[in-house]
């Protein structure tokens, strides 16, 4: 077709109008407030988790408290954000673990460095922004005594004794030498006991019994692992079993009755109220771990912890472990 011959096949009148850069779904004008509305949508677009996002957004409502909900984003500088995690730590009155805060001074990379590529921002006041290094303490653990006399006191309410002499007998009862013996020997944290059902023990093998700890949710399967027990543990767990008849989970009570179980063993054993917990419990065991020489690594796998993370564990084991314990 020829130039002279060549016509319009779209008349010009109904052409779509010429489009520009996508406007940025807030403006520097924009408060805290909305800029959250508009973040959140991109989290949701974006498939943040979803604890991810709700944690995400309660962070930055919570700068939105110490700033203001209604100040512009464009006028929130580095400063605002130093003295926004300085308060955290310190004036807020409301203890900020070392994993919050680290989350914290997050959200703020995160949601800053958004605003600036969506074109709300032409700054991003969170690249600067100083991070401060937060540890959480030394945990003060029961010493070796300690542990010996809790589990007298345990193998006594196994056997039916009385606590104290003249007491007389008792209903014979495995459950606190069960659970405290098996925190000892493998480290779980108090949700995977509570997980527990019976088939997660393999005792095929009556001499080399295991422990699967298993996640329901695929997204910590890597937490997954295989723990050995002592072959001696199978015989309070037979005693144990016809004395609660679990139907579903090893541990019939909730996770606070089983806190209740080791603080009562501690009370009586002597020990400092609080002293014999979980917490406790898988750092002792753990420490014992690298006193008798095992690998770091297969320390790291037994307690189901990233690289990262066991960075820290580590250093605080070996001071544990010289015997810094404060």
């Amino acid at each position: 077709m020829s130039d002279n011959l060549q016509q319009t096949l779209i008349p010009e009148s109904e052409l779509p109008p010429a489009v520009g850069p996508a406007a940025p779904p807030v403006t520097a004008d924009a408060s805290i407030q909305a800029a959250l509305g508009a973040f959140e949508q991109h989290m949701r677009d974006e498939g943040f988790a979803l604890n991810t996002s709700k944690a995400f957004a309660s962070d930055v409502r919570l700068l939105g408290k110490y700033l203001g909900i209604g100040q512009p984003i464009g006028q929130i500088g580095t400063k605002d954000l130093n003295d926004f995690l300085n308060w955290l730590l310190y004036d807020r009155g409301v203890p900020c673990s070392p994993k919050s805060y680290a989350r914290r001074v997050t959200t703020l990379k995160v949601f800053f460095a958004w605003l600036k590529e969506s074109g709300a921002l032409l700054e991003n006041p969170a690249t600067a922004v100083i991070q401060h290094s937060v540890r959480s303490p030394i945990p003060t653990l029961p010493t070796e005594t300690d542990i010996e006399n809790a589990l007298a006191v345990s193998q006594r309410l196994r056997q039916g004794e009385g606590l104290h002499p003249g007491a007389g007998e008792r209903k014979p009862d495995a459950r606190p030498h069960l659970l405290l013996t098996l925190l000892l020997k493998t480290g779980i944290k108090k949700g995977e006991a509570m997980t527990i059902v019976p088939n997660h023990i393999d005792r095929s093998n009556p001499n080399e019994p295991m422990l699967f700890v298993r996640y329901a949710n695929p997204r910590l399967r890597y937490k997954e692992r295989r723990l050995p027990l002592d072959p001696e543990w199978l015989d309070v767990l037979d005693e144990y079993l016809p004395q609660y008849n679990p139907s579903d989970t090893l541990f019939t009570c909730t996770a606070r009755n089983l806190e209740y179980v080791l603080s009562d063993v501690g009370t009586e054993a002597g020990l400092a109220q609080g002293m014999l917990s979980f917490e406790n419990l898988r750092w002792f065991s753990a420490m014992q771990d690298l006193k008798a020489g095992e690998e770091p690594d297969e320390i790291r796998q037994k307690l189901g912890l990233s690289k990262i993370t066991w960075r820290e564990t580590k250093a605080k084991l070996e001071q544990l472990a010289k015997g810094n314990n404060p």
